[in-house]
């Protein structure tokens, strides 16, 4: 019984949020771009502008389900970009997905952002698949401007995960969860299967149809390059 119920969860939540497809990939992109977008434009209730400036990687699951019928889930398709030498690289398809055990009845839709902070993290996202907590230390990121001095964020998580529900935009745990390549959007965008670390190190051009989203990225890390700087010459 426990099975069939698991089971039905893990179809409402794919078929609510794996259309598939190559329309599905592009629309992904430039859905990820708005979210950056809409985020970034109120900065007094998103992402600190430190944790953006200090970012290896940017990641974002826009319209990811989560459900529950007794069991928990999650799932959803998102893109990745990470910092390269000569700027950020081309995006990676990714799905992310898990369970957990719940006593909660309802189903909802939010918008993921996942920032990886530093080296180890990156060389996780840059991996095919690994798991949220067991292979990368992760933790509910800070929201607000500024992250307060109070926040040790740099100290040991290799990625900040935060979520937008409802309109309202707050740190989230994603322990359990894994993160892995999506192989079919994958070759929706670039016609063929590229590793993902060959595609988040720069080694692969950027789509134009990957534009929106990765202007949305751009614009994002300028404004906090910025607004940083500007910080610092006032200090």
């Amino acid at each position: 019984m426990k099975k069939l119920m698991l089971l039905a969860v893990v179809v409402g939540l794919s078929s609510l949020s794996w259309a598939g497809g190559r329309k599905d990939s592009l629309d992904r992109l430039t859905n990820a771009g708005m979210v950056l977008n809409e985020i970034m434009a109120t900065p007094d209730k998103g992402i600190p502008l430190e944790i953006f400036e200090n970012a290896k990687c940017i990641a974002v699951v826009p319209r990811m389900v989560k459900g529950a019928f007794v069991f928990g889930g999650k799932h959803g398709r998102g893109v990745a970009t990470c910092r390269t030498a000569k700027g950020w690289s081309a995006p990676a398809l990714i799905s992310v997905g898990g369970g957990s055990w719940g006593l909660q009845i309802g189903a909802e839709q939010i918008d993921l952002v996942m920032t990886v902070m530093n080296d180890q993290g990156m060389q996780r996202m840059l991996s095919n698949k690994f798991q949220v907590g067991a292979d990368a230390a992760a933790a509910a990121g800070p929201v607000g401007r500024h992250a307060s001095a109070g926040t040790d964020w740099k100290a040991d998580s290799e990625i900040l995960t935060y979520s937008r529900a409802k309109g309202l935009f707050a740190g989230i745990s994603l322990n359990g969860a894994v993160v892995e390549q999506d192989n079919d959007s994958t070759r929706d965008i670039y016609r063929k299967l590229i590793g993902q670390r060959s595609i988040l190190s720069g080694a692969v051009a950027t789509p134009a149809s990957a534009a929106s989203f990765m202007k949305a990225v751009r614009n994002g890390s300028n404004h906090a390059h910025a607004a940083e700087a500007k910080k610092g010459d006032k200090s």
